[in-house]
């Protein structure tokens, strides 16, 4: 009787609707096909996006799955409406690309948060944003993409997908395509291949930065932004993007930092640092941090961080590193 009593309660665990152990291991694969589903949809995008189409055998390099597998998944997304075989490439039809820019704009939301609010080390976001991107409804990422401050761009400055689909292209150029010893500005920053973007991070460029082209090898590149200098091999340099300074650098030339201002100086705030982003852009916003205004450091902080500022008659608390962003011009 006893082991009667076993075997029955085992079963019960095993096939009980929804909660039993072979319900959870449907559900289970059924999540883990979703995503393979996902992370094709985005290789195709992708391709699409740089000009070109996708084959059997880039997404199987992709995904690094052997071709049986590959073929199974083409034919199961074709099913879904979702690809169209043309030859020996692969296009996404409507619903796909659809689908396709939702994941994309779901990891780059994700990207966002991990690197302005959780502050996530730059090289650690995108494995983490990988695994968030398959699990997010559309009105979950509507929540996200309002409390983040609508942001435009991820933290490597490709854009983020709005809702409708619409994407703004990031223009710009490997910066193995600039001139030598002309002002460029960084303005994306590729992050993969993964060991690429990590020798990028490692070097201490970042987006946003000014930078520009002292040495041209064969064999490496150093850039220089006037105090630096960062030495890359030509494969991990086409991995920087750059566009030409904009006007607002004319209006940063005639300012200083905020962090660098003088006990009891006033000064006028110009301009926000374009690196300022999402959340933290708004909440500067929130705060009454506009061109125009006037500020001024006002209560001393033994240990010097954070320090208190004087704005609109509130006073208000900065870290270093977020006064570094505001760039203000002193006054007599």
């Amino acid at each position: 009787m006893y082991y009667i009593i076993i075997a029955i309660a085992l079963l019960i665990i095993t096939f009980l609707p929804r909660v039993g152990l072979f319900a959870q291991y449907k559900i289970y694969r059924a999540a883990q096909e979703r995503e393979q589903v996902e992370d094709a949809l985005k290789h195709l995008l992708d391709r699409e996006q740089q000009g070109r189409h996708a084959s059997p055998e880039s997404l199987g390099g992709t995904l690094d799955i052997p071709r049986a597998k590959v073929m199974s998944l083409i034919e199961d997304m074709e099913v879904q409406g979702l690809v169209e075989s043309r030859g020996a490439e692969l296009h996404l039809t409507a619903e796909g690309e659809r689908w396709a820019l939702h994941v994309v704009r779901a990891h780059r939301l994700w990207e966002r948060y991990l690197a302005d609010e959780a502050r996530m080390p730059l090289e650690k976001v995108h494995t983490e944003a990988h695994r968030r991107e398959h699990h997010s409804t559309d009105a979950q990422l509507d929540e996200l993409e309002a409390a983040l401050g609508h942001p435009t761009r991820d933290p490597h400055g490709d854009p983020i997908p709005t809702r409708d689909g619409k994407v703004n292209q990031i223009g710009g150029k490997p910066i193995t395509a600039w001139d030598v010893d002309r002002p460029a500005r960084i303005i994306h920053l590729e992050d993969e291949p993964a060991l690429a973007y990590q020798q990028i991070v490692a070097a201490g460029l970042r987006l946003g930065q000014d930078i520009r082209i002292i040495e041209k090898t064969s064999n490496r590149y150093v850039l220089s932004d006037g105090e630096n200098e960062y030495r890359l091999a030509p494969a991990v340099a086409s991995n920087v993007h750059v566009t030409a300074l904009p006007e607002s650098e004319i209006l940063k030339r005639e300012a200083i930092p905020l962090m660098e201002l003088a006990h009891d100086q006033r000064a006028e705030i110009v301009i926000l640092d374009e690196a300022v982003q999402g959340f933290t852009r708004r909440r500067f916003l929130d705060l009454g941090l506009t061109p125009g205004t006037l500020i001024y450091p006002e209560l001393q902080n033994f240990f010097g961080d954070p320090r208190a500022y004087r704005v609109r008659g509130t006073l208000i608390a900065l870290r270093k590193d977020q006064a570094a962003q505001i760039w203000v011009k002193p006054l007599a």
